[in-house]
């Protein structure tokens, strides 16, 4: 593990190119994220993440989806989750706990014996960001609601329900997105609520959460830092670690994406050093991947202390 560089990649297609196998084997990422791009049906899944695995003769090597359910559905190949939003599960939470107990527990227990019969072993869930009328759609229904304290409930038991079930989960997009009024893979979304508003709110939904990972906010908070988004923003880190207490993994969001402004080395370079301990880069585009790994570290001992601690903790 020690010779790992701290980034995670995407790749382009349903199976690993010679090139790909090339750059995995040089540049050793920390991890390796699947798309709707990667993913047909089961068995050829079950081989790419084997494939993966025996590149790193490691059979825990951390591989992540980005599977909600709802619109966020990278399987959505094989399984249609439509209905299964976390508006859904919130809506059912408010109106009966006891029912939201059991259709919730199904729902991730179902989903993690799915993924880890596919071999991935992160599910970048929960969506902790508050739902906002007139805000963008990019979180909508992602959202579980409104409600700052269901927000907060349902990332702990969705959070333990993985835990139980030997998966990891990161939670996003730390210390919140649900305000923005643009999509963040499109453009640069601008807050302008005042760090009290957002301490006792957005920023509250994220504390005390009990997840070996933290993805960040690709968002400017401009009443904190109006030149940076959180991902490159060293006061916002700052208090994602002090002030909401996130002591775990901080990964960026992706680096491909439009609300970052500077070039790939460039949002690369910033990340780490505004203080995120891995970068997320998605698109499979090899130039770009190339970039990013020459521009991420070697794993450090914090990240080597953690991601042992996440071995420990999964199937």
């Amino acid at each position: 593990m020690n010779n790992r560089r701290s980034f995670i990649t995407g790749v382009k297609g349903t199976h690993l190119s010679n090139k790909e196998v090339e750059f995995l084997i040089k540049y050793k990422p920390w991890g390796v994220i699947l798309f709707s791009r990667n993913l047909i049906n089961f068995n050829q899944i079950k081989n790419l993440t084997r494939k993966i695995r025996k590149i790193f003769k490691d059979d825990k090597y951390p591989i992540l989806i980005d599977q909600e359910g709802g619109k966020v559905n990278r399987l959505e190949k094989f399984i249609s989750l439509k209905d299964l939003t976390s508006e859904y599960f919130g809506n059912i939470y408010n109106e009966d706990k006891k029912k939201f107990n059991v259709l919730y527990t199904l729902f991730i227990d179902k989903t993690c014996f799915l993924l880890s019969s596919l071999g991935i072993n992160i599910n970048t869930v929960p969506v902790l960001d508050l739902r906002y009328k007139g805000s963008s759609n990019i979180i909508g229904n992602r959202s579980f609601s409104s409600n700052l304290k269901i927000v907060s409930k349902i990332g702990d038991v969705c959070i333990n329900l993985y835990r139980r079930n030997l998966i990891g989960t990161v939670i996003k997009h730390i210390p919140g997105h649900g305000l923005s009024k643009v999509d963040s893979h499109k453009f640069t979304p601008v807050i302008n609520k005042s760090y009290d508003f957002l301490k006792k709110n957005d920023f509250k939904a994220f504390k005390a959460k009990n997840s070996l990972f933290a993805m960040t906010a690709h968002v400017i908070y401009n009443k904190i830092d109006p030149t940076n988004t959180v991902t490159h923003s060293k006061k916002l880190i700052n208090i994602i670690r002090k002030e909401i207490g996130f002591k775990n993994i901080l990964i960026s969001d992706d680096l491909s994406m439009k609300s970052l402004k500077y070039s790939i080395k460039e949002n690369t370079i910033k990340a780490f050093r505004a203080g995120c301990n891995l970068v997320l880069h998605c698109n499979g585009n090899l130039r770009e991947m190339r970039i990013v790994a020459k521009n991420s570290p070697k794993l450090n001992s914090f990240i080597i202390k953690k991601t042992s601690e996440f071995y420990k903790n999964i199937s």
